[in-house]
């Protein structure tokens, strides 16, 4: 299969919308084209546009940042001879001064497929402003790298909307940045002028390694495919004393705590019978984050069934049994997390206190699995469908 980006396709038909405008650009260290030519020198490298400034989402336009949550100053593209923005840092909002000289702010990121990453939010902040500021969005849509087909997990809750969660959308929502862009434009912001360069050659179905495209990090723990495979559930660990193996070679893959036996666990969590899926016993120890340099017992996930297997209903379990192996020891995080203070970090990751309270509550799996699904059946029929671009 040959799919070609948003980013792609404008090298060889322009958008009418950038035409003679000035443009802003919001990219980050996977925003390149299929020879790996980043979408600045892309861009920049045309006489018909007028790129005025660039603009980053978390961890910088090219990846400058290697940790969760480390904000980063604005600065000056040597290359490109441009300001640079900051949009994680003091605002993680364009504001007038950022967005004086550009008449259109051109979208061009790679989403995982979870409702936590946080581009998808930064645009819809960039989304709100140019709104307010009477500026044009045009967003450069990528594939959905898990496919477009599978969705799983909680609907957010607006009661519990942060920067991880701006508004409802399941945890794995099965749908494009460029999509998410229409999703938040038609119900959120109808009179921004909004368009989208859709892909090319891409089908719901189709996951990452079969569109031909080359991989490049969307973000320092995200290393690979496998990654954003299980990164829908094991996401939900940040919102614990649990490691979610930053600090090894596979995060989100390896996660245990320096308490955890690892036989025990896996022996705990084979009861559950998941799909798809095998835990395999380890020891790890962090290079940074959550037990730096202390021994941690765990285990690795290794996903045998892609298609069966279920992210999120895995990243549920195993909060629920370390919370009923180690009731002394587990705990839920505390805030502040991604510029919340109140609520805790692990409900608005779920999007709810729901979950939270089921596994305090030791309520079973399936019978949670099964108020998330029917959450996932009625935004799918009721709002999904409506903004989906590709058969």
């Amino acid at each position: 299969m040959s799919v070609k980006t948003g980013l792609d396709c404008i090298e060889n038909k322009w958008p009418m919308e950038l035409n003679g405008r000035s443009t802003g650009l919001l990219v980050h260290a996977a925003s390149v084209n299929r020879k790996l030519k980043h979408a600045v020198d892309v861009i920049a490298g045309r006489r018909d546009v007028h790129l005025r400034a660039l603009f980053g989402p978390q961890h910088g336009i090219r990846g400058e940042t290697q940790d969760n949550m480390v904000e980063w100053e604005g600065s000056m593209d040597v290359k490109a001879g441009l300001p640079v923005y900051s949009l994680y840092g003091h605002s993680r909002e364009p504001d007038r001064n950022m967005l004086e000289n550009v008449d259109v702010l051109v979208i061009d990121v790679q989403d995982i497929g979870s409702r936590y990453y946080t581009f998808i939010w930064t645009m819809d902040l960039c989304m709100r402003a140019c709104l307010l500021m009477d500026k044009s969005i045009v967003v450069l849509d990528r594939p959905n790298p898990v496919n477009g087909v599978s969705v799983e997990g909680p609907v957010l809750d607006p009661a519990f909307a942060s920067f991880v969660g701006g508004h409802p959308l399941p945890v794995r929502h099965g749908m494009t940045i460029g999509e998410i862009g229409k999703y938040l434009w038609k119900e959120f912001y109808p009179a921004l002028d909004f368009h989208v360069v859709p892909i090319e050659g891409w089908n719901r179905k189709t996951w990452f390694e079969k569109t031909g495209l080359p991989w490049v990090l969307p973000s320092p723990n995200m290393p690979s495919l496998e990654t954003a495979t299980v990164y829908p559930g094991m996401c939900l660990l940040e919102g614990t004393n649990l490691s979610e193996g930053r600090g090894t070679t596979r995060p989100f893959e390896i996660f245990g705590a320096p308490f955890i036996e690892p036989e025990s666990l896996v022996k705990e969590l084979n009861r559950y019978r998941l799909p798809g899926i095998f835990f395999r016993p380890m020891c790890f120890r962090p290079a940074f984050q959550k037990y730096a340099d202390e021994l941690c017992g765990g285990a690795q996930l290794h996903v045998t069934k892609r298609e069966k297997f279920r992210p999120f209903k895995t990243g549920v379990a195993v909060l629920k049994a370390v919370h009923d192996l180690y009731p002394e020891q587990f705990a839920w995080k505390e805030p502040p997390y991604e510029y919340e203070e109140v609520k805790l970090p692990i409900d608005i990751l779920s999007g709810t206190d729901r979950l939270r309270k089921d596994i305090e509550r030791g309520e079973k799996l399936n019978e949670m699995e099964a108020w998330w699904t029917e959450q996932c059946r009625e935004f799918d029929i009721t709002i999904r469908k409506r903004y989906l671009i590709y058969e």
